[in-house]
């Protein structure tokens, strides 16, 4: 089944819906953004999803991170764009975080100077093919597809050829983030088929996170296999 990532949460209440809803992973950004949260902020959403103490998870693929989530669930996913692996791996250890997702134009190699199983954005420009892109896939993380857009680190709204993430997902296992919504998730699901899916801005009313369509959400990316 398809694994879903609520991501840009800022309010404790928003993550709890997330993880009672049935959520994989919750997304924190620490990258400049509107959604940005402060390390207060970060603190609090972990301590109200998870006892003090829980170890990170000890993986670096998508095998060990399923079985990990069989043991607990959500884990939680710092977003970081362009930062040193030293202030990243503070944060990880201060907050509490499960994983990070690197969203800026880093190298591939800075993966292993992370302490934390990583998704790793590749930023998808219009009319790239599915061969160029994996000829930038490198082992010790998980791709996770985002579309180009000038400018910002994600959560625009708009989509990327599914297609080419198609064939991506074929190869290696694929996070699939860009556009989502709970109106086109499903088919999103069925015409991919990603190990996960990243959402933020398809789950917001007027730039708040809805449990609504969070509740939509989760259900048609779940539900789109039966």
């Amino acid at each position: 089944m398809t694994l879903v990532k609520i991501c840009g949460v800022s309010e404790v209440t928003h993550a709890r819906a997330a993880a009672a809803l049935g959520a994989d992973f919750v997304g924190m950004v620490f990258a400049p953004s509107r959604r940005q949260v402060t390390l207060g902020q970060a603190k609090r959403i972990a301590s109200g999803l998870r006892k003090d103490g829980e170890p990170a998870p000890d993986a670096r693929d998508a095998d060990s991170l399923e079985e990990e989530l069989t043991r607990r669930r959500p884990l939680l996913v710092g977003v970081f764009a362009d930062q040193d692996a030293d202030t990243i791996n503070a944060i990880c250890d201060d907050v509490g975080l499960d994983l990070v997702q690197l969203s800026g134009s880093e190298p591939w190699e800075v993966c292993a100077h992370i302490r934390r199983p990583i998704f790793k954005c590749m930023k998808v420009r219009d009319g790239e093919t599915a061969e160029q892109l994996m000829m930038h896939v490198h082992a010790g993380a998980i791709v996770l597809l985002d579309p180009y857009v000038e400018g910002t680190y994600g959560g625009t709204g708009k989509t990327l050829d599914w297609s080419v993430a198609s064939e991506i997902a074929k190869q290696t296992p694929t996070v699939l983030a860009g556009g989502l919504t709970p109106k086109n998730i499903g088919k999103a699901v069925r015409v991919v088929s990603p190990w996960a899916v990243d959402v933020s801005s398809g789950v917001e009313t007027d730039g708040a996170k809805d449990v609504d369509k969070i509740r939509g959400f989760i259900a048609a990316a779940k539900g789109s296999e039966a």
